[in-house]
C-alpha cells in the first residue's frame, strides 16, 4: 500500500499525536525539529509566510518535512538561528518510500530549495527527489563544527586544546579580572546585558531578537537553559547563550564588549561553559553550528558539511532556465549531469 500525503499547518500538527511526538523533545531531539521551534519561526520570523509540514504515512510510520512555500516553490522552514533543516521519519527502513511520496506531493510548486540539511538527510532527500522525477543537485553549502567528547572529562578534554588557547586561559583566570557565572534560568537582567553586548560585539545586527528571546525563556522553563555572563567590576562584559539537549550541548549565540577584549572574556566564559556541560551535564556532543569561523576549531575538534539541495520539476517550463544553469555547474565542476528521470548530485554528496 502507498503512504498517504497531507500538507498541515502546525497547528494541526499538535493536535495529531503522532506528528506531535516525532516532533517533540526527547532523548536523542534537536531543538530544530522540535514542533515548538517551528512554531516560533513562523510566529516570528515568516510573518505572512504559509509554513507547512509535508507528511507522509504508511501504517504506524510517518515522515514529515518542515518547509514553508514562495514564489520559488518550497524553502526551509528555518532560519540564521537554526543550525540545520531536515526531514524526520520514525521508521528508517520505511524512510525512502515515505519521502518519495512527499517528494510527489511538492510538484505543484516546481522547485524546491532547502538548506542546509545534515549529509544524510540530504542524500536522502536526494534520492526522493530523482525517485519522484525531479531534477536537481546536492551540494556542500557550510560546515558544522563538532565536539564528541567519548566519554572524556573536561580535564581530559583540555589537555588536548592548543598550547595558546590553553595559555590565554590560565593568563587571564589568574588575574582575578574577570567574574564568570552560569545561569539555567530566564533573567530579564541577564537577557538585556547580553542584547546590550552583542549590540557592542563585531557580530552583525541580530536579526530577530525577539524570536531569540523567546527561544531562551521557552527553553528556561524545561531546563535547557545555559546562559553565560562574564562581569568586570560588576558590568556583564560577554555573554553566551548556549542549551542542552539530547545529550548535546548547542551553542546559539556569543559576545563580548570588544572594549574589554584584552582581558578574554568571551574565551573565559567558553571555557566555563564547556566545563559545565561536560561535567555537570554530562554531554555527548557539543555543536558550535554552521560558519567556518577559525575561532571555532580550537574548541571543537571535527567538521562535518551541510548540504543545499535544488531540485526542479522538469515539466515546469518556467524553471528550465535554472536547470540549464544547473547542468552548466555541474559540467564545470565534474559534477554528474544526469537524464530526466535522475538526481543531479555532486561525487561528494554521492560519498
Amino acid at each position: 500500500m502507498g503512504a498517504t500525503v497531507y500538507h498541515a499547518d502546525l497547528q494541526e500538527a499538535q493536535a495529531d499525536p503522532a506528528l506531535a511526538a516525532l516532533l517533540g523533545r526527547s532523548s536523542d531531539s534537536a531543538p530544530f525539529d522540535r514542533l515548538d521551534w517551528l512554531a516560533l519561526l513562523a510566529e516570528h520570523c515568516f510573518p505572512g509566510a504559509t509554513c507547512k509540514l509535508a507528511v507522509a504515512r504508511d501504517g504506524e510510520a510517518l515522515a514529515v518535512l518542515p518547509f514553508r512555500t514562495g514564489p520559488e516553490g518550497a524553502a526551509p522552514l528555518g532560519t540564521w538561528y537554526s543550525f540545520f533543516v531536515r526531514p524526520l521519519v520514525s521508521d528508517p527502513a520505511r524512510a525512502p518510500a515515505l519521502l518519495t511520496a512527499i517528494a510527489r506531493s511538492l510538484a505543484p510548486s516546481g522547485a524546491a530549495h532547502l538548506s542546509p540539511l545534515p549529509e544524510a538527510e540530504a542524500l536522502a532527500l536526494a534520492q526522493a527527489f530523482r525517485a519522484a522525477g525531479w531534477i536537481g543537485m546536492a551540494e556542500p553549502c557550510d560546515t558544522n563544527h563538532i565536539l564528541k567528547l567519548q566519554g572524556r572529562s573536561f580535564a581530559e578534554y583540555w589537555s588536548a586544546r592548543p598550547g595558546a588557547l590553553r595559555e590565554t586561559v590560565r593568563r587571564k583566570s589568574a588575574r582575578g579580572k574577570v567574574a564568570l557565572r552560569i545561569e539555567t534560568a530566564f533573567s530579564e537582567a541577564d537577557w538585556a546585558a547580553y542584547e546590550a553586548i552583542y549590540a557592542k560585539s563585531w557580530k552583525p545586527e541580530e536579526g530577530n531578537p525577539a524570536f531569540l528571546r523567546a527561544f531562551a525563556q521557552a527553553e528556561s522553563t524545561t531546563g535547557a537553559l545555559r546562559m553565560g555572563v562574564a562581569e568586570i567590576d560588576g558590568e556583564p562584559v560577554a555573554a553566551q547563550f548556549w542549551t542542552v539537549e539530547g545529550s548535546t550541548a548547542w551553542i546559539h549565540k556569543l559576545a563580548h564588549d570588544e572594549a574589554h577584549r584584552a582581558h578574554s572574556p568571551g574565551t573565559l566564559l567558553t571555557a566555563a561553559l564547556l566545563a559545565h556541560v561536560i561535567d555537570t551535564d554530562r554531554v555527548h556532543t557539543v555543536d558550535f553550528g554552521t560558519g567556518n569561523d577559525g575561532y571555532k576549531r580550537d574548541w571543537m575538534e571535527s567538521q562535518r558539511p551541510r548540504y543545499a539541495l535544488r531540485f526542479y520539476r522538469p515539466a515546469a517550463a518556467r524553471h528550465w532556465p535554472a536547470l540549464a544553469r544547473l547542468a552548466a555547474s555541474a559540467a564545470k565542476r565534474r559534477m554528474l549531469v544526469v537524464r530526466p528521470r535522475d538526481a543531479l548530485v555532486s561525487p561528494q554528496a554521492a560519498g
